[in-house]
């Protein structure tokens, strides 16, 4: 349909759409390269010009959202939503849907064969591990992707952040499918998170109390002939369900984080930088120190198992730079690396510590923040 609308002659548009309509039109413009206010006028000039009823968009506990519409093309959507009968923020979220539909995400689908492996892991613990496995998880899921997130740290602060319950001693766990003690199917622990934005593409597998032993039952277990595999062997069955598996990696050295190292090595059927590793740091030197420790860990591992483990990419966190040379100098130090890069420098805000106090995933309790939009920056880089 051919429109006279001069593009730069706009008015703005308010509209009340639900956060999970809001993200994925957000990401997938990203994606696209698209402008926001394109896609939607796009998507206005498709509905206008259709001659069908559209399904109904649920648009409950809908939020402010803004744009920019051609003037004149408003006036006349508005007129159209009347005549239809719908409610303006119906029709604009059917608008956006229309305009979803005819433009599918460009990320690189899925391996025919299994999931792409996304570990995150540093020797040192309180640098952002969970936070960012957790925000860029939820980032690949509003995407579009069918992930799986791991609580691999003992600790459990991934699980008990989400809202989750650890597994009991007593209970099945990753742990013990491992090891060979756990009976039923894995599958039968993952646990759905629900929130709006990735409901029915996020699922959590939750740590256990008892995964501090698996390091020293590891070592003397008869199950596993090759220590390094167990994970890989655990996960198997799980892993054609899934676009991306994202594990959330103990601050360890031991044979855990070897089986998880093990876990992302980029496979014989496998591109390069297709799965691997993400080192989160902060701007100090002892990140510095933990991570010289994580690489000779991998170096060793690739020496002695005669595999390729790719580095993906330092994301630093926490980084503020009123706190002035230490900080600054610090970050110049990690992008000087070069080989892996810095792909993310996410900043010290509220939103992550509300969103853990009150354990909601970040990019649904917070999803404009700037935080989830570095996740979502993250997540691109992955699937691109």
């Amino acid at each position: 349909m051919t429109v006279p609308y001069a593009p730069d002659d706009r008015e703005k548009v308010v509209a009340k759409l639900p956060a999970s309509l809001r993200q994925e039109l957000k990401v997938r413009a990203a994606e696209l390269g698209v402008d926001i206010k394109d896609a939607v006028t796009e998507g206005v000039q498709a509905w206008r010009s259709g001659d069908t009823e559209y399904p109904i968009v649920d648009t409950t506990g809908g939020s402010s959202f803004s744009t920019y519409l051609p003037t004149g093309l408003y006036g006349e959507f508005k007129d159209d939503c009347k005549e239809r009968g719908l409610p303006f923020n119906q029709g604009i979220a059917q608008a956006i849907r229309l305009w979803l539909g005819a433009h599918p995400s460009p990320r690189r689908p899925a391996r025919p064969n299994g999931a792409r492996r996304i570990i995150f892991g540093n020797q040192k613990g309180g640098v952002g591990k969970t936070a960012t496995s957790s925000g860029v998880a939820q980032a690949l899921a509003e995407g579009g992707n069918r992930v799986l997130l791991i609580d691999f740290d003992p600790q459990g602060h991934l699980t008990k952040q989400l809202g989750y319950q650890l597994f009991d001693i007593e209970e099945p766990s990753l742990a013990k499918h491992m090891l060979g003690e756990a009976k039923g199917d894995l599958r039968e622990l993952l646990v759905p998170i629900e929130e709006s934005g990735f409901a029915g593409r996020l699922f959590l597998l939750p740590a256990c109390k008892d995964a501090f032993l698996l390091d020293a039952k590891l070592a003397t277990s008869r199950f596993v002939r090759v220590k390094e595999t167990a994970l890989e062997k655990a996960m198997e069955p799980l892993e054609k369900e899934f676009d991306y598996i994202v594990v959330d990696c103990p601050p360890s050295l031991g044979y855990s984080m070897d089986t998880a190292l093990y876990y992302c090595r980029t496979r014989e059927d496998e591109e390069p930088e297709t799965s691997g590793v993400f080192v989160p740091v902060l701007a100090e030197d002892s990140s510095a120190d933990a991570y010289d420790m994580l690489y000779d860990q991998i170096q060793d591992l690739t020496a002695d198992m005669e595999v390729e483990i790719t580095m993906l990419g330092f994301i630093v966190n926490m980084y503020d730079s009123r706190k002035g040379y230490i900080a600054t100098s610090s970050l110049d130090s990690w992008k000087a690396i070069g080989d892996p890069p810095v792909i993310g420098i996410m900043p010290e805000r509220k939103e992550q510590r509300e969103a853990v106090r009150l354990k909601q995933p970040l990019l649904s309790y917070a999803p404009d923040c700037e935080q989830s939009e570095i996740m979502r920056t993250i997540a691109r880089r992955i699937t691109s």
